[in-house]
């Protein structure tokens, strides 16, 4: 009898199976997602925060380059069905009144989805938090670009100083922690940071760090709670030195302020200081004064040739001597007669059955800012209302007027959202050019007083970037060239 050959060991053959199946792994190449570039159908710049939906419920958001990488297994070689949503930008519906498109993706294949602007505004994209460019280094495109280790950030103050753009934002999420930074982190740029306002767009920040090169605080103000900065300004002291100056709120949850004072920034140390409180509850019977300066610094010179710095939210409502004595002297402020609605230019009156989404005849800021336009030489405005529609606080109105007190108006949307927020608009005057017409401004895009929105991955809880061209027709309404009387004082 022929003895039968032995049987190689069960963990012997699984071995050699995995070694035989690694080693044809890498001889296959990589194979790269399906890359879908989402464009403005009109002048074919990318466009960003765009949702593609699988009837499956997997979501992918196009990154600053109006790119998404499609890798998942199921959906390669076969025809899919996305559909499309975007703040402000729209596709056709089909029959059934779905808005969406049909792709087969390929692994290293593309396609381009050409979407429609339904908002004034044109979005530039993200300017703070993780992945901006996420979907297009999945491709091997955009490698270079360096993440800052921010997850999300609040509002924005912006100050020039000292011959660099000085950015400061509130709460702050990081990847290391289920908290962060609670009282505010900063970096600097250039004055211009970016060559043009086209889309793709990325600021090169540099940011205050720590040891472990993690952003780290710049304003703990004693006390309990976080601090929150605003009215934040460079303006000279008596010895002609630029000081970096601010209001500082601290905060007890959810968002009651329990004291208020102003700090300084300490260049050296690159954090500020504690200056002086002029207000603290356990003082006082009653709540804070309304009077309390926030929002945003304004600078203007008056007709006799005064320098101020007006502060509002988004219309003025204090003002100082542009000076660092006179901003410690906060008792000296002078208040200012502030206009609390703004009108809406209504050329037809709302059709019958418009209901709750009708144009209002007027309508209330929340927050915002107010800025000196050299191409319009009048002010100008952008700001957040009060209960708007369809998101309560997520629609943007732009306005004008020939002296930064008003009276602003007529009004006119700029920018909508559905079901989110977008709140605390900053206009960025710094990039004002006199021979052209553009207008950047951007906001805190966030579910915060929405209703239970699922939370846009990445997106949430950051800075986003938009564009007005204020020659567009539309703003004319808001141009109002024949009602203007007087050129204003810059």
């Amino acid at each position: 009898m022929t003895a039968c050959p032995r049987r190689l060991p069960l963990c012997v053959t699984l071995l050699l199976a995995c070694t035989l199946a690694r080693g044809q792994a890498a001889a296959d190449p990589p194979r790269l997602p399906f890359r879908v570039e989402v464009v403005d159908a009109d002048d074919g710049w990318p466009v960003s925060l765009v949702e593609l939906r699988t009837t499956g419920h997997l979501s992918y958001i196009s990154d600053n380059a109006g790119v998404i990488a499609i890798d998942a297994p199921e959906l390669m070689d076969r025809e899919v069905w996305f559909t499309i949503h975007s703040h402000g930008y729209d596709v056709p519906a089909d029959g059934f009144g779905i808005r969406g498109v049909r792709l087969t993706p390929r692994a290293g294949g593309s396609a381009q989805v050409p979407v429609h602007r339904t908002n004034i505004a044109r979005r530039l994209g993200r300017i703070t938090g993780a992945g901006i460019f996420g979907e297009s280094q999945k491709l091997g495109e955009r490698v270079d670009w360096i993440e800052s280790g921010v997850v999300g950030c609040d509002s924005v103050q912006n100050a020039v100083h000292r011959g660099a753009l000085f950015w400061l934002w509130g709460d702050t999420a990081l990847f290391h922690s289920p908290l962060g930074v609670f009282h505010a982190t900063s970096a600097v740029t250039p004055l211009r940071p970016i060559a043009d306002f086209v889309p793709p767009i990325a600021l090169p920040f540099r940011p205050m760090v720590d040891a472990q090169g993690r952003p780290r605080e710049v304003a703990r103000m004693p006390g309990e709670g976080p601090t929150w900065l605003t009215c934040m300004v460079s303006v000279p002291d008596a010895g002609g030195r630029e000081r970096l100056v601010a209001v500082y709120a601290k905060i007890r949850t959810p968002m009651h302020v329990t004291e208020w004072g102003v700090c300084a920034w300490d260049d050296a140390m690159e954090h500020f200081t504690h200056a002086q409180t002029f207000w603290r509850e356990a003082d006082h019977a009653a709540d804070a004064p309304s009077g309390c300066p926030e929002g945003h610094a304004t600078r203007w010179t008056d007709e006799d040739g005064t320098h101020w710095i007006l502060f509002g939210n988004p219309f003025p409502r204090l003002r100082c001597r542009a000076a660092f004595e006179a901003f410690m002297d906060v008792p000296s402020w002078e208040h200012l007669a502030w206009q609390e609605t703004v009108p809406v230019d209504r050329a037809d009156p709302p059709p019958a059955d418009a209901g709750p989404r009708a144009a209002p005849e007027s309508v209330r800021p929340h927050s915002g800012t107010i800025a000196w336009h050299p191409w319009r030489n009048r002010w100008v405005t952008v700001f957040m209302q009060w209960w708007g529609t369809p998101s309560a606080f997520g629609e943007l109105w732009y306005a004008e007027a020939d002296s930064p007190t008003g009276p602003w108006g007529p009004a006119v949307k700029v920018l909508s959202h559905d079901n989110y927020t977008f709140y605390n608009p900053r206009i960025h005057a710094e990039w004002f050019d006199a021979d052209a017409p553009i207008l950047i401004f951007e906001g805190t895009y966030s579910r915060a007083f929405a209703d239970r929105p699922e939370p846009t991955a990445r997106w949430d809880y950051n800075q986003v970037l938009y564009r007005l061209d204020l020659d567009d027709e539309a703003l004319a309404p808001a141009r109002g060239d024949a009602r203007r009387t007087t050129s204003g004082t810059r």
